[in-house]
């Protein structure tokens, strides 16, 4: 038994330790997809959220508004791919990721199969922004890792 728990333990120290070391660039990665995808739809008018943002949004034209909005995501998706512009995607994120929730304020019929807790589909797609939202809080965050790591050792070392 205690061979078991001993491989077990060996295991689980490994893939955590993988985890630990790829899991930041492989979420980083993975939101820069996601932003530039769903951009990139949005410039050339094939992306399933424009009648939404349309509605939404509709003090701005809609031409102009939804590419430019697919720039300004393509951008952060460019900027998240390298460590070097990472602030700079973060903070255009900071700036878009509000306006994704405007449905809920200004279209709940659009976005509410039952308030408050049924989405639609529409709805879902926007409250999967909190993971987008989540994300980029981690992403950020690995900013200063090594800063903070460094910080927090040396603090270790002199309690």
């Amino acid at each position: 038994m205690k061979e078991n728990t001993a491989k077990f333990n060996k295991l689980d120290y490994r893939v955590s330790q993988w985890m630990y070391k790829y899991g930041k660039p492989i979420l980083r990665i993975s939101l820069a997809i996601n932003f530039i995808w769903f951009g990139a739809l949005k410039v050339v008018w094939d992306s399933p959220a424009q009648e939404l943002i349309a509605a939404t949004v509709f003090w701005f034209d809609s031409e102009f508004f939804i590419p430019f909005l697919g720039v300004w995501e393509v951008l952060i998706g460019i900027f998240l791919l390298s460590k070097r512009t990472l602030r700079l995607a973060i903070i255009l994120l900071v700036l878009q990721m509000p306006g994704t929730f405007l449905p809920f304020i200004i279209l709940p019929e659009v976005c509410f199969e039952n308030f408050p807790f049924v989405l639609t589909t529409e709805g879902q797609y926007i409250i999967k922004n909190l993971v987008l939202i989540s994300a980029a809080i981690v992403i950020g965050g690995s900013v200063r890792e090594r800063e903070f790591i460094e910080r927090d050792i040396k603090s270790a070392d002199t309690d």
